[in-house]
């Protein structure tokens, strides 16, 4: 057989194969024109296979606007609920990061100061934890790795922060300290071991009387412990698995809080426009975090943003995951389209 017959073999095959494996449902909505109105694409969502979704919109100048599709509760086949409780996973860690900027401009803690400094017990168990300062752990530049892509993380949650941490203890550096950048949840739970032990309560407490009710958030909770009608809360999906997500507890600091879409929206613009900061917290937040977030547990994934140039938040909550799968692209394609949808008008 000739060379160039053998190229065609190899081309046309490598080409079936690539095209067996392409994810047909994230090109389909990728190529589907943005719907008319955001209620229209937000029912779209469920024709993609999320079993429910909440989108809060408050544009400058406007009542804020609250969509929802699907099913806020899929066995007993309640609707979606646009005001309902939600987890809202690695949001969190803005209302973290928050407060450790205002606990610095309270002199409660350094920026400077080392992780061995704070939690001395760490020596020895993370490396580099006599160089690795706040700052670097805030900013996710510790090079600390991150537990929850330790072997088993997600089919058995640690109940206590501390346990999580310990799944990384002895394992090496992913980068010399503040050498380059990689999120790591570990830093977050190092955070919240560290606000507890420097205020001498718990961090949660502190988020509650210095962030959630200045902002009069009544429907933001730290932990799921905290919420009393579980009704309240949305269920969770997981692709392939029947069980409803509700019930499982995530206690992790920059991980575990949980609200409404609105509560989320309220404090985003509230981050966003330096109200919820002196002039001295606004000027430390600035130099430490970001100001929009993302989150994703099994069964809750969220997106929230300030869109600057439209001078409005937008915060999107879709109940159903698939870490190996198209989901978090196709909530993200979504949220694209809702964004375009805004900005036409």
């Amino acid at each position: 057989m000739k060379t160039k017959n053998i190229v065609r073999i190899v081309l046309a095959v490598a080409t079936a194969v690539s095209l067996y494996f392409v994810p047909w449902t994230m090109v389909k909505a990728q190529l589907t024109p943005a719907a008319d109105t955001v209620q229209e694409q937000v029912n779209a969502a469920t024709d993609l296979g999320f079993e429910g979704i909440i989108v809060y919109v408050d544009q400058a100048g406007k009542p804020p606007a609250f969509y929802a599709a699907g099913w806020h509760d899929r066995d007993k086949k309640i609707e979606a609920n646009p005001h309902a409780l939600y987890k809202i996973a690695s949001i969190s860690k803005l209302y973290i990061a928050a407060a450790t900027a205002k606990a610095v401009n309270a002199g409660k803690l350094s920026l400077d100061k080392t992780l061995a400094q704070y939690l001395p017990a760490m020596v020895g168990k993370i490396e580099n934890a006599e160089t690795i300062t706040l700052r670097m752990l805030v900013r996710h530049r510790s090079g600390i790795p991150d537990y929850s892509y330790t072997p088993d993380f997600w089919n058995k949650v640690p109940d206590s922060n501390l346990k999580s941490i310990e799944l990384i203890y002895g394992l090496p550096a992913e980068f010399a300290p503040d050498a380059s950048y990689k999120y790591s949840n570990t830093n977050y739970s190092l955070l919240g071991e560290i606000l507890d032990q420097e205020l001498g309560y718990s961090h949660h407490q502190y988020i509650k009387e210095e962030i959630l009710e200045p902002l009069g958030l009544m429907n933001t909770f730290s932990l799921l412990s905290e919420v009393e009608n579980m009704d309240d809360l949305m269920s969770g999906y997981y692709v392939g698995i029947d069980k409803d997500l509700k019930t499982d507890s995530y206690v992790n600091p920059g991980g575990s809080m949980i609200a409404t879409a609105e509560d989320v929206g309220i404090f985003l613009r509230a981050l966003n426009d330096g109200s919820l900061f002196t002039d001295a917290e606004r000027e430390l937040y600035a130099s430490l975090y970001t100001y929009d977030h993302t989150g994703l547990i099994p069964g809750y994934q969220s997106i929230a943003r300030y869109i600057k140039d439209m001078d409005t938040v937008v915060i999107q909550f879709t109940n159903t995951t698939n870490f190996t799968g198209p989901n978090w692209g196709l909530s993200e394609v979504l949220y694209r389209k809702i964004v375009k949808i805004l900005s036409d008008k």
